[in-house]
């Protein structure tokens, strides 16, 4: 039975032929997975933030787990959160905590249990940019407010010019783009924002944009391939895009003694100041947008895994439990940075493994 990763407007991405002979002329060691027994079709759907993690971890699952077929859609935090609450997946994928208001809209959907929220990976939401001759760029959250509000227009703005002393910015307009899908990149964006520079980011923590002009685009890797396309543009989406693209990233002026670029290292020192604020099994985190630790990206999210604490599907229940198992334990974890995704603190991997054994 081969992998199955459903990618909007790419067709299914798995394990192909391709791949096999790779592996049959030098195989890897398998992950060490407990693997849940009997064969099971789990679908999932959301954040497309994850949609580069996700594809790698249904790869190594399936080769140590091939009777579970995991089948994940990217269609963006908004739609994964609603496709769980209509009872169309076993789990959704969402870079912002799904609310208890909205958890209450679908009563039906945990029989005798609550929905939940369980970080499984975090990462930088870079700020990705397209300027010729330009391969070093600062900004702080004034400046990212302004130009994402369509108030600084061009790139030789004096504010930009400011943060970077001695670099030729060229005079061409500067070109903002956001997401036109709701998505919980944008959610995280946007809290940074108002919390970073309040005087100049006045708008809500939305998963829809609030900030006005400039164009959009729907899914991280659209808005990407927007920003490569022309000269001018800056976008904003998670680090495993920008470094697959060969995307220039700003790195950003905290306050700290020097400015933070986006690392699976920096965006994990950021991860590791939040707290968790959530009730009982549920395990939101809270971040601290006004960072200035040395060496903290304050720009950072986790995607949350949206599932039941009671009343899981029973068809389903042994290989989500399987799968998550995997994710969240160390044989999920350790490789991340290596595709540019930051491992959870081990803080909070510790106790999203707890639950994940306690799911029913």
């Amino acid at each position: 039975m081969a992998v199955v990763l459903s990618l909007a407007g790419c067709g299914a991405i798995g394990l192909g032929d391709d791949d096999k002979a790779t592996a049959s002329k030098s195989p890897s060691p398998l992950p060490r997975i407990d693997c849940a027994e009997g064969k099971a079709q789990v679908a999932g759907s959301g954040s497309s933030a994850q949609q580069n993690v996700m594809k790698y971890w249904i790869k190594q699952y399936q080769r140590a787990c091939p009777d579970v077929q995991i089948a994940y859609n990217p269609l963006g935090s908004g739609a994964g959160g609603a496709q769980f609450l209509r009872g169309a997946t076993a789990f959704g994928g969402s870079d912002s905590a799904l609310k208890p208001a909205e958890a209450h809209q679908a009563p039906g959907v945990c029989p005798d249990g609550r929905v939940i929220n369980l970080p499984m990976v975090g990462g930088s939401i870079a700020i990705g940019y397209n300027l010729p001759g330009v391969d070093d760029l600062v900004l702080d959250a004034r400046t990212l407010g302004k130009i994402f509000d369509s108030r600084i227009t061009r790139w030789d703005d004096p504010e930009i010019q400011e943060l970077n002393p001695g670099t030729d910015l060229p005079s061409i307009p500067v070109r903002p783009l956001h997401r036109s899908d709701d998505s919980g990149t944008t959610q995280n964006f946007q809290a940074y924002l108002a919390g970073a520079a309040p005087e100049t980011w006045p708008y809500p923590a939305k998963k829809s944009w609030q900030g006005k002009g400039g164009g959009s685009a729907s899914g991280s890797s659209n808005v990407v391939e927007q920003v490569n396309a022309s000269f001018g543009t800056i976008g904003y989406f998670e680090l495993s895009f920008a470094a697959g693209d060969q995307v220039k990233t700003v790195s950003i002026d905290t306050g700290a003694d020097e400015p933070v670029a986006p690392t699976p290292e920096t965006a994990s020192a950021g991860i590791a100041a939040a707290r968790v604020v959530g009730q009982g099994k549920d395990l939101t985190l809270k971040f601290r947008y006004g960072l200035t630790a040395e060496g903290a990206y304050p720009i950072s999210q986790v995607t949350y895994e949206i599932v039941c604490d009671k009343g899981n599907r029973p068809e389903t229940l042994p290989a989500l439990k399987s799968f998550l198992t995997y994710t969240a334990g160390d044989e999920g974890q350790r490789l991340l940075s290596g595709i540019n995704y930051a491992p959870l603190p081990d803080s909070v991997a510790v106790q999203v493994r707890e639950v994940v054994r306690e799911l029913s």
